[in-house]
């Protein structure tokens, strides 16, 4: 692996700070959030149209720019600086490489150059509080978590006209008021032919209730959705063994975009902190001065390095037959919630009120956690999967 990013991987990283230091700054992220959509339309339209964001790792043939897993993480590194409120986890990161991975040629030539437009957002809805292990980030992915015939979850049925018909209940769903097009997973086959998988469903759909939901991270807006006789198209083949693999390879870029884009948001809060430290003054002197302080944020400084060093490994990893975003994600994670908190505490008074831009990155830490994690069973997973406590090599 060559650790050092080549001369378009740095220019995607500039171009794009560039850009949100001047359309995404605290009071423009804070108006956003208070629309009903979530975000700023025209910055998605900037991000998408201006510079192909999307896209940035969906084939050329389809409209993207033919990169890798690394520049798409390196782009959310520089979003999750800002905390950039945008649909591009939702649509990019979840959404459309299940599409790449179980669409037929005909749904990815209609819905893939869309979504790499811009166009179109996607969002991927799992019932219930299931996403991390629908995408086998803390355990084993078995399909039970989409309803498992038992009451709850979305169910699947086959419809006399060849379709199908979906009828449940799905909460936490990223951008899933706003997406135009949905991916639900849902249970289906009974006990006979248990199976999970994947349907298209449009964001107009009849039968289909959509509501916002108030999340402790505003920036990652979330819906609850309601599926009433909803017509759902297929996404492939009824193959639930496939989708379940899609799911957990998904998953794993997933964790590496996350962690590099949660060492953006601590790498800012760091930043801030320390220029913060360094112009107020206590007792005569900067605040940065004193040894304490030092060593607080020289620790932040090493996590924050420790966490970037595993992101962009992840992100690499992807491409070449390894997963390691679990461990990614949970070093980057510790990072980011280390860092918003010493910026709590050393920006002091101000620090501890609600309004104030570190509570931001806190929350994100927080919410990412829930979502995502928690830390120690992304941790656990993973050296499980390593066989790294198996108790045959274990002697005493």
């Amino acid at each position: 692996m060559d650790a050092s990013l080549t001369a378009e991987q740095d220019e995607i990283r500039r171009t794009l700070r560039e850009l949100l230091a001047e359309r995404c700054g605290p009071a423009q992220s804070r108006a956003a959030l208070a629309t009903p959509t979530g975000h700023d339309p025209a910055l998605w339209t900037a991000l998408s149209g201006q510079l192909g964001l999307p896209g940035l790792a969906f084939p050329e043939a389809y409209g993207g720019a033919g990169c890798t897993t690394t520049e798409l993480a390196l782009a959310c590194e520089e979003t999750g600086r800002v905390l950039a409120p945008t649909p591009l986890l939702a649509t990019a990161v979840l959404a459309a490489p299940l599409l790449l991975a179980l669409g037929t040629d005909a749904q990815r030539a209609e819905l893939l150059p869309r979504l790499a437009a811009g166009t179109l957002t996607a969002a991927l809805a799992v019932p219930g509080t299931a996403l991390t292990t629908a995408l086998a980030l803390t355990g084993a992915n078995d399909g039970d978590w989409a309803g498992g015939g038992r009451a709850g979850g979305v169910q699947a049925r086959a419809a006399a006209d060849g379709g199908w018909r979906l009828y449940g209940q799905a909460g936490q769903v990223l951008d899933g008021h706003s997406a135009g097009l949905l991916l639900v997973a849902a249970h289906t086959g009974g006990f006979a032919r248990s199976r999970t998988l994947l349907f298209l469903v449009p964001g107009d759909a009849r039968g289909l209730v959509r509501v916002r939901q108030t999340a402790l991270d505003a920036t990652r807006s979330q819906a609850r959705l309601e599926l009433r006789d909803v017509p759902g198209e297929l996404l492939g083949a009824d193959d639930g063994r496939a989708v379940l693999d899609a799911l957990a390879a998904t998953g794993d870029t997933v964790a590496a975009v996350l962690a590099c884009e949660a060492v953006g948001a601590a790498d800012r809060a760091l930043e801030r902190t320390v220029r913060h430290v360094t112009a107020r003054e206590q007792f005569g002197r900067p605040v940065g001065s004193f040894q304490a302080v030092k060593h607080r944020l020289a620790d932040v400084y090493v996590q924050v390095q420790a966490a970037r060093s595993a992101a962009y490994y992840a992100a690499w990893a992807t491409g070449h037959g390894e997963r390691a975003g679990g461990l990614a994600l949970a070093q980057g994670l510790d990072a980011l919630r280390g860092a918003a908190a010493e910026a709590i505490q050393l920006h002091g008074g101000i620090g501890f009120t609600w309004e104030h831009e570190a509570h931001l990155y806190f929350k994100r830490a927080s919410g990412d956690e829930l979502l995502f994690g928690p830390v120690h069973r992304l941790r656990a997973h993973a050296a499980g999967a390593a066989r790294l406590f198996d108790s045959r090599e274990v002697t005493v």
